[in-house]
């Protein structure tokens, strides 16, 4: 389970008000505080806007036999907006309820988005996606699966989704990633750590 925010305490920060000016699928929280500053003494006040959608985690299925992996595509309005190709290739994600562990969101998240289960999983780290204007996190997994017969259009229809899954060779998606194939940060962090991992996770995995 993820802390919400477990500095809000934090004798460096001093919060003046904190107020959620905009409520929909996602909030808007707005800010007005100082921090400590390196050289010492503290900054003028400011004011900063937040966008608050909880916190999520990820996983990139790995089969450590067939040497591929289980990803996904599906369309991103955020893409959409910034004017690039709005149908992403991904790794699996999902957001974080309350009291929810994230090992338990990606293993529910690899059933709906890609029909594949998730067997041990190989913790990546936490990261900030947009730290400068978003509150998001994401904790990130390696796990194994059984890609054979993995593909196909999955996720919920109350949900909008439509999201189609596929295997792909590992070495064919490291390839793609040296050429600049991705543009989303899970995937490119994922696939990053696979590179400097894969070997020892087809020694560990396979036995």
């Amino acid at each position: 389970m993820i802390d919400k925010n477990p500095l809000i305490d934090d004798p460096r920060i001093d919060l003046r008000e904190k107020t959620s000016p905009f409520e929909g699928y996602f909030r808007i929280d707005r800010y007005r505080l100082r921090h400590r500053r390196f050289e010492g003494g503290w900054t003028d006040e400011m004011t900063r806007e937040v966008f608050d959608r909880g916190h999520a985690a990820s996983v990139l299925p790995y089969d450590p036999v067939r040497d591929e992996v289980v990803l996904i595509e599906q369309f991103r309005v955020g893409a959409y907006a910034a004017g690039m190709e709005p149908w992403l290739v991904e790794v699996i994600a999902g957001i974080i309820e309350p009291g929810e562990d994230p090992a338990e969101v990606v293993s529910r998240e690899a059933r709906e988005e890609a029909g594949c289960e998730i067997g041990a999983l190989a913790p990546i780290g936490r990261v900030l996606l947009s730290p400068g204007g978003c509150s998001e996190s994401m904790t990130m997994y390696c796990g194994r699966t059984d890609s054979a017969g993995a593909g196909g259009v999955h996720g919920l229809a109350h949900e909008h989704e439509d999201i189609r899954a596929f295997a792909m060779p590992a070495e064919d998606a490291l390839i793609r990633l040296a050429r600049g194939a991705y543009v989303n940060a899970p995937i490119i962090i994922s696939l990053q750590w696979l590179a400097l991992n894969r070997a020892r996770l087809r020694r560990e995995w396979r036995s």
